[in-house]
């Protein structure tokens, strides 16, 4: 009997900008599409796994080298000395991020149609039926905003279409979780009045506000204030892995309220109950975080977050090309036909049309 096609996945949280940025150079557009062996996504890994789009992020490092770990994260215990990487000054935040920007703008003009920049659903669908690769600009932490939003509005018109206000640091705008396990995600103050401000900004301009890696008050701050669905990209299930990236039950209830969504997490450290980074980790802990979050959001409200280029992921995924793999243990667990497409890609699409409605 012949394999089934690939489902498509439209994927909440990607890093592969950050690792390209790091490996410089001119040709990392075409390592993009080419292939190599490094790094979780590419073009032809795409293919090869049904990865048919998702959000692209952009991430400063806490320090601009190009080599070492995501911002320099710090241990994973709670017994462990538990400091938050540094502040991102703000004319180095902006220059990364323009380099980010112009990589992506490049992989686009480069790629021949296979890739494009997707600013609408309408334009994500269509690159979906054209077997393009539909990338969404995703911005990780919003150091590189300054206290007008001039540059928001800038990074608007190339493409920005979701914001995370905070990664697992303090910024101008608000204040991250620390990676503990265990640990509550209400770890310290919530939005400051300017990252309150920035929410409606984003409001303003139907820029979808990611809720992962903001601790708890955060979350209630964004809650009471945006008119949004609440989207977590790439977050876990608190109950099934006590970290505090992940997000408890009356989070989940609030996200439901809004008939927001929350995409699961690849990465073994929010997957895990004892936190740890192990690529010897089974695909069965990936489905048993959609299947707590289906209880928690109903069937509409789950997606996928990979967090691929980011994080240490299962080996039975291993990158972009094993993505049909996890397919095949939710078919294996009784998932539809029907629900396996919404938590592949159905669910963001719906959710993402709300949230920017008439954006251009």
């Amino acid at each position: 009997m012949p394999l089934p096609p690939p489902v498509p996945i439209f994927d909440g949280h990607n890093d592969a900008l950050l690792r390209l940025y790091r490996r410089g150079g001119a040709d990392a557009p075409p390592a993009f599409h080419e292939g190599e062996d490094e790094g979780h996504l590419d073009l032809p890994k795409a293919l090869q796994g049904g990865f048919a789009g998702g959000l692209f992020a952009i991430f400063v490092p806490s320090s601009d080298r190009r080599t070492g770990p995501k911002g320099d994260a710090p241990p994973q215990h709670a017994g462990s000395e538990a400091a938050l990487p540094p502040a991102v000054e703000l004319t180095t935040a902006q220059r990364t991020v323009f380099s980010m920007v112009s990589l992506l703008l490049r992989i686009e003009r480069e790629s021949r149609g296979r890739v494009r920049v997707c600013r609408t659903v309408d334009q994500i669908r269509q690159s979906m039926e054209d077997d393009a690769l539909a990338s969404v600009l995703h911005i990780e932490g919003a150091e590189a905003i300054d206290h007008n939003f001039e540059l928001l509005d800038v990074l608007y018109q190339a493409g920005l279409r979701s914001l995370g206000p905070v990664w697992s640091r303090s910024n101008a705008f608000g204040h991250g979780v620390p990676f503990l396990c265990p640990s509550s995600p209400d770890t310290g103050p919530g939005l400051t009045d300017l990252g309150k401000e920035l929410i409606g900004a984003c409001n303003k301009l139907n820029i979808l506000i990611d809720l992962s890696h903001l601790n708890e008050r955060g979350f209630w701050d964004v809650a009471a204030i945006s008119n949004a669905p609440l989207v977590a990209t790439h977050s876990n299930a608190h109950a099934l892995s006590p970290h505090s990236r992940n997000l408890t039950d009356k989070q989940l209830a609030a996200i439901r309220e809004t008939g927001g969504m929350a995409g699961v997490n690849f990465a073994t450290s929010f997957l895990r109950p004892d936190g740890r980074r192990d690529a010897d980790t089974s695909i069965d802990l990936v489905v048993d975080h959609i299947e707590y979050f289906l209880k928690q959001l109903g069937e509409d409200g789950v997606g996928l977050g990979s967090d691929f280029d980011g994080a240490t992921i299962p080996a039975g995924i291993g990158n972009a090309a094993g993505l049909q793999n996890l397919v095949e243990v939710m078919r294996a667990r009784d998932f539809g036909e029907p629900l396996i497409e919404k938590v592949c890609f159905k669910n963001w699409l719906r959710v993402l049309g709300q949230t920017w409605r008439n954006a251009d």
